[in-house]
């Protein structure tokens, strides 16, 4: 496994990179088809106050799912080791999930027609006087207090078991996929202990 330490906003030095490398290389023997390891450090700064702090992700990147942690510290070593050990965390889990749900039949899914959907405000139309400004696809009235990201995705269809990996892999209570059987665009999410959702987008006649 190649490793790249990288940072931004602050120095790295032979001491840590070398700490690093040695730690990245007991993962060697837990993950499969891994070609590199990224890892990045950053100074970060609080939003609330002027503390600093040190923030350090790192990311495995191959021919399987990518593979990403990170954590927040006083110090470079106190950071990697944090996401150091989320990332552990991970793959130990994705690795139980793989293990004990091998038989998709015996996940509990649940039917997203059965859950209540929360009631969406009609739409209305802005007052003349007031501007309104197009962010990611959506018309904003004046200047309020709503701020969208927006992100581009390239992926290949997954069936339903890779999505739960990924899922796990990355650490999200989420993960929007596109279905092999079904080819629709799909979300399965996080529910209590090992038991999941998943729903289907389906466009109307």
């Amino acid at each position: 496994m190649d490793v790249t330490v990288t940072g931004r906003k602050i120095q790295i030095t032979d001491t840590f990179r070398e700490a690093v490398e040695k730690k990245m290389a007991e993962l060697d023997s837990r993950v499969d088809k891994v070609i590199r390891a990224e890892v990045q450090a950053q100074q970060t700064q609080e939003k609330r106050g002027t503390a600093e702090s040190i923030r350090v992700e790192i990311t495995l990147i191959g021919k399987g799912p990518v593979v990403r942690a990170e954590a927040t510290a006083d110090s470079k070593t106190a950071a990697f080791d944090g996401a150091f050990d989320h990332l552990k965390a991970q793959l130990r889990k994705a690795a139980d999930r793989r293990r004990e749900h091998r038989n998709l039949r015996k996940v509990g899914f649940v039917d997203p027609s059965a859950e209540v959907s929360p009631s969406v405000p009609p739409a209305t139309e802005p007052s003349a006087s007031v501007p309104v400004k197009k962010i990611a696809g959506l018309e904003i009235q004046g200047d309020g207090p709503m701020v969208v990201r927006e992100k581009m995705f390239y992926s290949t269809p997954l069936t339903l078991a890779q999505a739960l990996d990924e899922m796990e892999l990355v650490g999200h209570d989420f993960f929007l996929y596109v279905d092999t059987d079904s080819a629709l665009p799909s979300v399965v999410y996080r529910r209590k202990a090992y038991d999941y959702g998943v729903i289907h987008l389906k466009l109307s006649e």
